[in-house]
């Protein structure tokens, strides 16, 4: 053009560029609101995840009266380790494991060659100081005869009648070494203090025992089993129903099916500190010889139930530091923590003796990290 004047841009250019900008700004409108959407959506499914959805049960009575089943240790009721009180070698044992044996019954010897010569030096000495004793006797005899005429002084007499007292004082004391070393050879042969059963035999022939042994160990274990004691910790709450003569029943797992009748024979009267239980004596009757002496049993006493106890699961307890918990839901459905007392552990359910009531509800299988304010929601209620 003759003015130098730009020509103008054709209508439609125009229109295509203001729509253009018009449809990137929807699209980016667009784009926003979907991902504020999206992110909201993601906020309410991790908020539902993070709050954990948890099923309630009911703490039920404990029964009135029930069988207070508990395990048990069993021991002989006589049992005694045979050692070997001589120095000396295993000449010969008669007796092994299994063997029932009556009192005073010979289980082995022992050769003693050094006690033998120990022994026969002592008869030596017992017989020179006899000599000596009998020697110093007529002496002072003859003095004290010569005394009566005069012709010793008394001093020279009180010397040869106290010759003669330190002479029997010898032969007292010879006599006394002899009866001990024959006493100590007695022990060569080694004998069942009561009748029993050999229950254990460590002794071989030409093993060098007695008290001069390294490592010395029981030779026999004699244990008497006509009778087998039942030892078993009950619970402090418990303790007090425990009184002789209160019946109970043993099971062994050797005999499944036998139910054994046993007698509480006496307590400890003391509870221990560290766990809470005093240990109770029973005596059972082992005539047919079921029972083994250092196995184990469940003891089943009848006791009366304790007023106040409620059952729950064991699946409901929360171990922390500070002791045994349940979590119980608040009205809003927030988690409180309250601490128990635990009293038997039944198995599937446990006792809990203080710190909850019949019919309140606690959560049933608690995840660990649940705590007091824990957000939850409750589901299926059991119980």
């Amino acid at each position: 053009m003759p003015d130098g004047t730009p020509p103008a841009a054709p209508k439609h250019l125009k229109t295509a560029a203001i729509g253009g900008g018009i449809l990137a700004v929807a699209i980016v409108a667009a784009g926003l609101a979907t991902r504020a959407s999206d992110a909201s959506e993601a906020q309410h499914w991790s908020d539902a995840r993070a709050t954990a959805t948890v099923q309630l049960v009911a703490a039920k009575p404990a029964a009135a009266s029930s069988a207070l089943v508990l395990p048990g240790t069993m021991e002989a009721w006589n049992a005694a380790k045979i050692y070997a009180r001589v120095n000396g070698y295993v000449k010969a044992w008669y007796h092994d494991i299994g063997n029932p044996v009556g009192d005073g019954t010979p289980l082995g010897t022992i050769d003693t060659p050094e006690l033998d010569q120990q022994i026969a030096q002592a008869r030596a000495d017992l017989s020179s100081t006899r000599a000596n004793a009998g020697l110093a006797r007529s002496t002072a005899a003859r003095w004290n005869d010569l005394l009566s005429s005069n012709s010793v002084s008394h001093q020279e007499a009180d010397e040869k009648n106290g010759d003669l007292a330190v002479k029997n004082a010898a032969v007292q004391a010879a006599e006394a070494n002899l009866q001990r070393l024959l006493a100590l050879k007695q022990f060569a042969t080694l004998r069942a203090p009561f009748a029993g059963i050999v229950t254990q035999r460590n002794a071989d022939i030409g093993d060098l025992v007695g008290p001069g042994s390294s490592g010395q160990q029981a030779l026999f274990t004699v244990a008497d089993v006509h009778r087998i004691r039942l030892y078993v910790s009950v619970p402090q709450i418990y303790s007090a129903a425990m009184w002789p003569g209160l019946a109970a029943t043993l099971t062994v797992p050797d005999y499944p099916d036998r139910r054994i009748e046993a007698t509480v024979i006496g307590a400890a009267g003391a509870i221990n500190s560290q766990t809470g239980t005093q240990q109770v004596q029973l005596v059972a009757d082992n005539r047919d010889g079921l029972l083994k002496p250092g196995g184990y049993g469940q003891v089943a006493f009848d006791v009366p139930g304790q007023a106040g106890l409620v059952q729950i699961p064991s699946s409901a307890l929360v171990f922390r530091a500070d002791g045994t918990e349940v979590a119980m839901v608040g009205p809003d459905n927030r988690v409180r923590m309250r601490p128990i007392h635990l009293g038997r552990d039944l198995g599937g359910t446990v006792e809990v003796t203080a710190g909850l009531r019949p019919a309140e509800r606690i959560i049933d299988n608690p995840p660990d990290s649940i705590g007091n304010g824990t957000p939850v929601t409750i589901g299926r209620q059991n119980g």
